[in-house]
């Protein structure tokens, strides 16, 4: 199940505080690049740990073949991870980091909150490695460089616009829980034409959310706050960014993705 619930973390004061002009702009532009630098190093740790988890849980050589997936021949370690009741853990285990995060991050040092966002992004790749079995590698790249190009235009979107976008995003979180429940009823269901339909709904509502978000983020910047609490700001910002980056990316790749034979 891709669609976490990405407003599960804090969500911290709203407001820029009032200084002057170019403290507020040289400091606000340090914060969100500490946010966009912090999400890119989540998604690269994904990236890392999902290649690595496919490498070692493939295999061509016929001595180390334990069982297979089509015609892939799976390790020991793939036999575990995809193949045992290990697979319901995995692929639950980054929801429950997200709402252990939100419960402690008020009560985390920085560095603790950011080791923590870099672990889960660790586990979220463990939980991806699976789409590199089912898609190929080609589909697997056009679909992150369409997300990335599309997230970036979004979140530039949230960044700049004067719009208050408080009222629709309230109703983007209303249809996200939505979407989340019926994910979970697909899961018993297994019925491919309501999954279509759900990765389309989920595309439209994380992009709104990524414009949301930003503007969100943007407006918990206060030029007063000291380090813990603007890096511990950054790294949830961070998370929420980083959840509807991948979100919009498990949807794209279920839609337009070409599937391995």
């Amino acid at each position: 199940m891709s669609d976490f619930d990405r407003n599960a973390t804090a969500r911290w004061g709203t407001g820029v505080a009032r200084a002057g002009t170019a403290e507020i702009d040289q400091g606000l532009r340090a914060y969100m690049l500490g946010v966009y630098n912090n999400m890119v190093l989540g998604l690269a740790i994904t990236g890392l740990a999902a290649l690595g988890t496919n490498m070692l849980a493939l295999t061509n050589d016929p001595s180390r073949v334990v069982a297979r997936l089509g015609n892939m021949g799976l390790t020991s370690f793939g036999a575990a991870i995809y193949g045992s009741p290990l697979k319901w853990v995995i692929m639950f285990a980054p929801l429950a980091f997200v709402f252990f995060f939100s419960m402690r991050i008020d009560r985390m040092a920085a560095s603790s909150a950011r080791t923590m966002f870099f672990a889960f992004s660790a586990v979220m790749g463990l939980s991806l490695s699976s789409i590199l079995l089912v898609y190929t590698g080609a589909s697997v790249a056009r679909a992150f460089f369409i997300t990335s190009a599309s997230f970036g235009a979004l979140s530039l979107y949230g960044y700049t616009t004067r719009r208050d976008l408080s009222a629709f995003g309230s109703f983007l979180v209303m249809g996200l829980i939505g979407l989340v429940i019926a994910s979970i009823v697909n899961l018993f269901l297994q019925s491919s034409g309501f999954q279509f339909a759900l990765s389309c709904l989920s595309v439209l509502i994380f992009a709104g959310l990524t414009a949301w978000d930003t503007q969100s983020i943007k407006e918990m910047y206060y030029a007063s706050d000291d380090y813990e609490v603007a890096t511990k700001k950054s790294v949830n910002g961070a998370l929420m960014l980083y959840l509807d980056f991948i979100n919009i990316f498990t949807s794209l790749i279920q839609l337009t993705g070409n599937r391995n034979n």
